[in-house]
């Protein structure tokens, strides 16, 4: 369903857990960078049909999930603070193609991998949290980041022909694994 090209070892959630406020604080960064992300490809490509619509509602979605996540850290008395983020979305951005219309396929693409990755995490941590609470928020989560990665793709299919998107989909999932590894020891949500 993810067209991740594999899915998360076994090992990620126990080499995390003694760092769960770490991986908040990253979560909450994140949910800035996606926002950010749709917001400048309504900029970028707002002449695109449907474009502007889509991509707005996702900015609100997640600057709601930061909010939120700004509450979580809240509650549990951590304070946000800058935390260098994982390799994995600077190596993944560096393969996208520098010419149109193949950069705005490739934004798409790597912006639905990126969600399909963070869906899998969410995932994992609803299951394995011992926080009742934010293992729902984690499940909600799991499936608003499952909506997103569907938008980006079904945005690709819509602009572009579907053998097209599937060949460079399945080229941008065996990159996105070698961008996970680069985080190897660092204890973030994109971490391998």
């Amino acid at each position: 369903m993810l067209n991740l090209a594999e899915p998360t070892r076994e090992e990620w959630f126990q080499s995390i857990e003694d760092n769960l406020d770490t991986i908040l604080i990253d979560h909450a960064h994140l949910e800035k960078r996606a926002a950010s992300t749709a917001l400048s490809m309504v900029f970028r490509y707002t002449s695109r049909p449907g474009l502007p619509r889509k991509l707005g509602l996702v900015v609100q979605e997640e600057m709601d999930h930061f909010v939120r996540m700004l509450d979580i850290l809240e509650a549990r008395g951590v304070e946000l603070r800058k935390v260098d983020p994982a390799p994995y979305a600077g190596k993944l951005v560096k393969q996208i193609r520098d010419h149109e219309p193949a950069k705005f396929l490739d934004r798409l693409l790597v912006a639905g991998l990126i969600e399909a990755r963070s869906c899998e995490r969410f995932s994992i941590l609803a299951e394995k949290v011992d926080d009742p609470d934010l293992a729902d928020f984690y499940a909600e989560l799991f499936e608003a980041e499952a909506n997103h990665y569907t938008l980006y793709t079904g945005m690709a299919r819509e602009y572009f022909p579907a053998d097209e998107v599937k060949e460079r989909l399945a080229e941008l999932a065996e990159l996105e694994v070698e961008a996970l590894k680069a985080g190897r020891d660092l204890p973030r949500l994109h971490s391998y």
